[in-house]
């Protein structure tokens, strides 16, 4: 049946109800409207036919009705048409158990949206969405340019117009053309400080075809490492590896001249070699060796899922959750520990072991600070916390991972110079963008003094952001939703919470762990059934008291009850508070 029938079919008054629902209540008492028609009645293949003409987020509202629709909206022949004209030009449908439905969502959802710090207009923007990616897996912004790799592999060179802001300095307008940079890409990487004036190259690790021994036929894939310049994209060197090796994660360590690329096989065991950047423009060839760095050297029962890195230091994070760290410098050393008494100058590479109560599902570094999130959703900052960037409320540093403990389940973490961000998201599946630390230069939206707490920034964050990247210039949030890579937390055990006290007779606590919602709305109930507003004030101080905050924190609630009590007419300061 063609597309011009379908018109046809709109025109006639269709009864709107599941089958397996039974008929529409009061259906058979209105007269004279015709005879109703059930969607029963139809093909099913004419109804996802129908259906497919809907835009995804209609598509998926109406597949929450009834069961019937759930069926026909979840239907691979209804995904396949939307992807199909979602992205005309994707030749692959993609991987997984539903790849049509994860291929038009990633299609979908897919965009760049960034934040400048400078000028007058600080409102979120988009870049262009190049037409040939398959979703959005991971970017990265440059000095210029931003690179963006998609799930099949293709790396995208979005090239940007530079526009001068009202205070003289040069700022982001939007990335307004692309090109292909090249295909078969794993994973990519650039310097990893903070200040994208020093990511003058950009490392590529893809597969290649190469040619057959002499004398056999066929090809051989290699993985390889090309270095191209971010300026202009051109491929400035190349290295190729054994067939027999295969990597799936590149991180850079160290400054120009000692740049070290540590390589992740499949097998979880981490190569190194060591290459002059100063070097590479240079027309010549030279040789560099690849050797097992001494964390797969001297602990090879580990099996490493993903590490991190900044200029000084190295994280990985096991297939089993454990963290191990190595650091460069005595400085960042002290920063991140508090003391030098293990630092070995003349072994930098000896991985040290963090102590976690929990496994770590994944983390950010920083420059002197980090984050990691373990499988309960709990945040964890260590390091230098000097202008309040890990969130604790106060700026001491701290040489050992410290829970976070008014934040919990977050999408994304992004440790900076000097402050972190947190993606998270609402019961209502709404996303908002948290903050700590320095506010200088615009890097808070909205606290430009900053904040020894995570705050909200005042930045409208996309319903489908993923991941996020802060620069000296820009706030970046990526946006692209994977059916099938969603993070997952467990409920935390009642016998490992926290700062959870055990409610009074007759309070009504909920024993809800991890249930900070829950939590929320019961303590409102409780407040909302005292009769009086001084047994609410009594209330509230008592659940202030029940609330894993810091004693600064409860501090200040308690006195400040205690004002809005005397300036309400309650008399005096009342009966001190409640023992936390």
């Amino acid at each position: 049946m063609g597309e011009k029938a379908v018109p046809s079919l709109r025109r006639r008054r269709v009864k709107r109800s599941c089958p397996s629902c039974g008929p529409e209540p009061g259906g058979e008492e209105k007269k004279g409207r015709g005879n109703p028609i059930s969607f029963q009645l139809f093909p099913p293949e004419l109804v996802e036919h129908i259906v497919s003409f809907l835009p995804v987020r209609d598509v998926v509202a109406l597949g929450q009705t009834c069961h019937y629709f759930h069926e026909v909206c979840d239907a691979e022949g209804v995904w396949r048409r939307i992807c199909r004209r979602l992205s005309p030009r994707l030749r692959e449908q993609g991987s997984g158990v539903r790849p049509w439905k994860r291929a038009a969502i990633l299609n979908y959802t897919k965009g760049l949206y960034f934040q400048a710090f400078g000028g007058r207009r600080r409102c979120l923007s988009k870049s262009v969405a190049p037409l040939l990616a398959h979703g959005y897996r991971r970017f990265l912004p440059t000095k210029d340019h931003v690179f963006i790799l998609d799930y099949v592999g293709s790396l995208f060179f979005l090239k940007n117009a530079l526009v001068s802001s009202t205070l003289g300095q040069i700022q982001w307008k939007r990335a307004c053309r692309y090109v292909v940079l090249c295909r078969g890409a794993k994973d990519f990487a650039s310097d990893p400080r903070c200040d994208t004036v020093y990511r003058k190259y950009l490392y590529v690790l893809a597969t290649r075809e190469q040619p057959g021994v002499v004398g056999t036929t066929g090809s051989r894939a290699c993985d390889c490492v090309e270095v191209y310049l971010q300026s202009s994209g051109q491929r400035v060197f190349k290295m190729t590896f054994h067939h027999s090796m295969s990597f799936k994660q590149i991180v850079l360590v160290g400054q120009e001249t000692q740049r070290a690329l540590l390589l992740l096989t499949e097998e979880g065991k981490i190569y190194s070699l060591v290459v002059n950047e100063t070097q590479l423009d240079q027309p010549r060839s030279y040789t560099v060796q690849l050797a097992l760095r001494k964390v797969s050297r001297c602990l090879p029962h580990l099996r490493v899922a993903c590490m991190a890195s900044n200029q000084s230091s190295t994280l990985y994070i096991t297939d089993q959750g454990g963290v191990y760290f190595e650091v460069h410098t005595p400085g960042v050393y002290r920063d991140l520990f508090g003391t030098l008494q293990a630092f070995d100058p003349l072994d930098q590479q000896m991985p040290l072991a963090l102590s976690l109560p929990a496994k770590i599902l994944f983390c950010a570094l920083g420059y002197n600070h980090l984050g990691l999130v373990d499988e309960f959703g709990r945040i964890f900052m260590q390091g230098n916390n000097r202008y309040g960037q890990l969130g604790t409320g106060d700026k001491m540093d701290r040489g050992e991972p410290t829970q976070v403990p008014y934040l919990q389940c977050p999408i994304a973490l992004w440790c900076g110079l000097n402050h972190s961000l947190v993606l998270s998201q609402g019961s209502d599946f709404s996303k908002e963008l948290l903050g700590c630390g320095c506010g200088a230069g615009g890097r808070l939206p909205g606290w430009p003094k900053g904040s020894a707490s995570f705050v909200k920034l005042h930045i409208k964050v996309p319903l489908c952001a993923c991941s996020l990247c802060s620069t000296r210039e820009c706030l970046y949030m990526l946006s692209s939703h994977d059916i099938e890579h969603n993070p997952s937390y467990r409920d935390l055990p009642a016998s490992r919470v926290v700062g959870t006290p055990e409610p009074s007779p007759g309070a009504g606590a909920p024993q809800d762990p991890g249930g900070a919602a829950r939590a929320c709305e019961e303590y409102l109930s409780q407040i909302h059934s005292c009769p009086t507003l001084q047994d609410r004030m009594e209330k509230m101080k008592e659940i202030v008291g029940w609330m894993p905050l810091m004693a600064a924190q409860k501090d200040f609630f308690w006195e400040a009850l205690d004002m809005l009590q005397r300036a309400a007419g309650g008399g005096g300061p009342g009966p001190p508070p409640p023992e936390s």
